[in-house]
């Protein structure tokens, strides 16, 4: 995979984009503190699958506006958007506000819609929109099922949970979550 550094602001944030040069993209925002390569062997099976991936080796710090910008920057119109722990309240908070004119699809694990309730009946952002793009939800051990099933009331599109009995689905089902990827960036 390519490493590019893109400029936004007064910060330089580091993308790996590999892949076929196609309209099918998929960005990819880690969870705080993962390394770098976090999702490298999810992007090698979607590669295979002619999908152009764009993960960002960290999302410290990173908001919406700036993931737009690096879109932007990219040259990057749509995409389908993957995020895991605090890259999928990202996630969330990107589908939810950008929607059909950004985002394809929505893949998450990890955290559920911002504007539902957590393990510990905790609303970590009640003005959070309704998503209202086909979105996938993996309740892992870090997300209960029953919490993932409570982000269904602020999803408007087809809506799809997908239990795995794991902690890192980036490592230790890098196979299945590259499998839900695909689906959800299937026009079929």
């Amino acid at each position: 995979m390519e490493s590019r550094r893109i400029t936004v602001g007064d910060r330089v944030w580091t993308v790996r984009i590999g892949g076929p040069q196609t309209r099918h993209h998929v960005l990819l925002l880690p969870d705080a503190g993962d390394p770098a390569d976090v999702y490298d062997q999810v992007c090698a099976r979607l590669q295979t699958s002619d999908l152009q991936t764009i993960a960002l080796e960290s999302a410290e710090g990173l908001d919406a506006d700036t993931a737009l910008a690096i879109l932007d920057e990219l040259k990057v119109s749509y995409a389908n958007l993957v995020g895991r722990g605090s890259g999928a309240q990202l996630a969330w908070q990107l589908a939810a506000r950008g929607g059909f004119r950004r985002f394809m699809s929505l893949i998450v694990a990890d955290n559920g819609h911002p504007a539902a309730a957590d393990g510990d009946g905790v609303i970590a952002d009640a003005s959070c929109p309704p998503v209202e793009i086909p979105t996938t939800v993996l309740a892992t051990k870090r997300l209960p099922r029953k919490v993932a099933e409570a982000s269904s009331r602020f999803v408007y599109g087809e809506f799809r949970l997908v239990p795995m009995d794991v902690t890192d689905v980036a490592g230790e089902a890098s196979h299945e979550l590259a499998t839900e990827i695909v689906l959800r960036t299937s026009l079929w």
